[in-house]
């Protein structure tokens, strides 16, 4: 597809299941739905909140499949490609990834080098993934925090964006000091940040970064998209809405995403609760009442707006 990826609200998409564990792709087609309602800019599917480790090689590319065909060019799409060790293997999931028609494949920092292997590591598989996919396969970053966190260093970042092959970073390192020097390396290359914390979204907008891409847009993707198209044009506005944006992110540690389909449920959605990544038992009931609370709260304030 090649849909130009310039800016705006990205949801890290979620993965409906069926009582009895397999994808619900119902509940799939509906959730879509709800993405574009909101006015999206773009899908991050199979990443960290579709339990991609949770899920067979099979039903990543079927997923990331579904989601294109569901799409239909209204917005990119990107998918997360590279799960086996061996890097050869990664360069074959990559293709297989960009041959269901997503307009770029994610790599997995943490996918390229072990935890304590030098930056040089990192540089030569990339290269090695570089060199056996084709030339027009689009490509993204992703820091992962599963297995590890593998934040990039400013020359590695500026390797990336001197390439011209990568177009999407979805930075997870949440620190201001970190994202300016960042946004400066990145300035003017085709390789866009968006960030995936909500407190320093708005920080990272008035530098220059290029939207949001996380947990929060499978709540309240209409509030994120209202921050990212007021920030040029009232800063008071914009500040207000941050302040509720980081203010609420703290629902993303009650067992996410299970909070986050109990909230789909209360948008009218039929989605299951099932997730392969969280033990239901450890969802409090407390947990039930912060997300009731939290979606009437939210509604009132999107009014608002």
């Amino acid at each position: 597809m090649n849909k130009c990826i310039n800016s705006g609200v990205w949801p890290t998409m979620i993965t409906p299941f069926t009582n009895d564990d397999k994808i619900d792709y119902k509940a799939l087609d509906a959730l879509i739905d709800w993405y574009m309602e909101g006015k999206v800019d773009g899908l991050f599917a199979v990443c960290q909140s579709s339990e991609m480790f949770y899920l067979t090689q099979e039903e990543r590319i079927s997923l990331a499949k579904f989601v294109v065909e569901k799409v239909n060019g209204r917005v990119p799409v990107v998918a997360s490609g590279n799960f086996s060790k061996d890097i050869y293997k990664q360069a074959k999931e990559i293709k297989m990834m960009a041959d269901t028609g997503v307009d770029a494949v994610v790599i997995l920092t943490n996918g390229l080098a072990d935890k304590d292997d030098a930056h040089d590591v990192w540089l030569k598989n990339v290269q090695i993934i570089l060199d056996n996919i084709p030339k027009d396969v689009q490509l993204g970053l992703y820091e992962c925090p599963v297995p590890y966190k593998r934040l990039l260093t400013l020359d590695e970042l500026k390797w990336c964006a001197d390439s011209k092959r990568f177009l999407f970073l979805k930075d997870t390192c949440c620190n201001e000091d970190m994202l300016k020097d960042r946004l400066r390396v990145l300035k003017n290359s085709s390789l866009k940040l968006f960030n995936a914390n909500a407190a320093t979204l708005l920080y990272t907008l008035n530098l220059g970064g290029a939207g949001f891409s996380g947990v929060l847009a499978n709540f309240f993707p209409k509030t994120l998209k209202k921050l990212v198209d007021t920030q040029q044009m009232d800063i008071v506005k914009a500040s207000e809405i941050q302040d509720f944006i980081g203010s609420i992110a703290a629902i993303e540690s009650r067992c996410y995403p299970l909070c986050a389909k109990q909230f789909l449920q209360l948008e009218g959605l039929d989605i299951c609760t099932h997730t392969r990544s969280v033990d239901m038992s450890k969802y409090l009931p407390a947990f039930y009442n912060e997300v009731e609370q939290l979606h009437a709260f939210g509604k009132r304030y999107e009014k608002s707006l």
